[in-house]
């Protein structure tokens, strides 16, 4: 409710109209009812005082037929001796208890206005309507049901008009939805779609608006990649050079590090051009079906096979269409930054993998000090690292967990980092 403006707008309306409906009918029960206790009763009073008068006590039948053929009215006589309706004519007989029952009613509650009554001196009642009525003149609240009914379907009308109301106000906000869709489409990275403009009024503007925001960003995106693929494709003549001309220089500590340099600076482009490459996603893949838990022992006996790690491998796991390539390159990744975050730690990093209904999981957890919470969600950005040294040794340029989370989101899974109290843990989750 906190979240949807279109609930939020559903329930102001409902509430306005249940406000203006009970407001309009107060006002209009407090304007009749003063009416009535200013003009109406007394006249009303008055004039059903002549008509008791000319019926005449004790009750003349004939009169009161001929009241009845000449006015709008219904009359009914109750009492020991006479006993008859304008509607059904002669009744029969009322029962003394009832007659006493009801004399005391009248004697407790207030009087009618609708159904005025008059007690004679020789014990009959005489009772009033209006012949309009369609209710059966025996039921004493009939003619005070009708403000009720009418004050229902005033608010039924209210009800009706404020959901018309609604439908037209869904149908003007209804481009905020294509506009919310179109944002989380651009924050993706997806511009392949622009954001229908429909209409011309503010919204229609607005999308237009955002279409040419994405527009700009998408060609500085574009020319920020395209710059990066011609600068890293330009070194990598002058690095493998440099390289041959490092073999070259004698034995010894300077040809080390010089070599160790290089290495580092081909790994750097290899991981820029590798990023740009997954920054198309799907279409940059070359899947088979692959044995997770064999690529996994693969790995980890080529490259970390003296650094005891923990393997809980689900035997279970099926094969699934995935890139070998990239895969390789992800769990390399992974091992390498629990190992390198985890020197001290008093156990080795663990590689699990699991197979759930719908999705294969893959985790690498270490036992170090595990990160800060509020870094969390910038851990797989490009060139985020934790500590704003950006030594080599303490955790590279920030490309390894990024590369890790374009090649799962290429896979159209999902990567997710979240400390274990011990350590750090990482899973990747792949969809079957």
């Amino acid at each position: 409710m906190r979240h949807s403006l279109r609930a939020r707008l559903t329930l102001l309306f409902l509430l306005l109209a249940i406000a203006m409906t009970l407001t309009f009918v107060s006002g209009m029960q407090a304007l009749m009812r003063s009416g009535w206790q200013e003009i109406a009763r007394p006249l009303i009073a008055n004039y059903v005082d002549r008509l008791t008068a000319e019926i005449g006590t004790p009750p003349d039948v004939a009169k009161a037929q001929a009241l009845t053929r000449s006015l709008p009215i219904r009359i009914r006589i109750e009492g020991p001796v006479v006993n008859w309706s304008s509607r059904n004519g002669a009744v029969e007989e009322v029962r003394r208890d009832r007659h006493h029952r009801d004399a005391a009613r009248d004697i407790d509650r207030p009087p009618n206005p609708w159904r005025p009554t008059r007690l004679l001196a020789d014990g009959h009642r005489i009772s009033f309507g209006l012949a309009s009525l369609p209710r059966d003149d025996t039921a004493d609240d009939a003619p005070e049901d009708r403000p009720r009914l009418i004050g229902w379907a005033t608010l039924l009308a209210m009800l009706v008009l404020v959901a018309l109301a609604y439908t037209r106000v869904r149908a003007l906000l209804r481009p905020i939805d294509e506009i919310r869709a179109g944002a989380i489409r651009y924050g993706s990275g997806d511009f392949s779609r622009p954001i229908p403009a429909s209409g011309h009024g503010e919204l229609g503007e607005l999308a237009q608006r955002v279409n040419g925001m994405a527009d700009g960003l998408h060609g500085l995106l574009d020319a920020k990649r395209q710059l990066l693929l011609a600068i890293s494709h330009e070194l990598r003549s002058p690095l493998t050079r440099a390289r041959l001309n490092a073999e070259l220089v004698g034995e010894g500590g300077a040809r080390d590090a010089l070599l160790h340099d290089l290495a580092e600076m081909r790994d750097l482009i290899i991981d820029l051009l590798e990023s740009e490459r997954l920054a198309g996603g799907h279409a940059a893949l070359q899947t088979e079906p692959v044995d997770l838990n064999a690529l996994v022992r693969d790995v980890v006996s080529a490259q970390f096979a003296t650094r005891g790690l923990g393997l809980a491998l689900d035997p279970a796991l099926p094969a699934a269409a995935l890139d070998p390539t990239r895969l390789r390159m992800l769990l390399r990744n992974l091992i390498d930054n629990a190992l390198r975050h985890s020197a001290d730690a008093p156990a080795a990093p663990i590689v699990t993998t699991t197979f759930g209904a719908d999705a294969l999981t893959l985790t690498v957890r270490d036992h170090g000090p595990g990160v800060d919470e509020a870094q969390l969600p910038l851990l797989a950005q490009a060139f985020y690292r934790p500590d704003s040294a950006r030594e080599r040794a303490t955790g590279g340029v920030g490309l390894g967990l990024y590369l890790c989370r374009l090649v799962a989101q290429a896979h159209g899974g999902s990567l997710s980092l979240s400390n274990a109290h011990p350590g750090l843990q990482v899973e990747l989750r792949l969809p079957r």
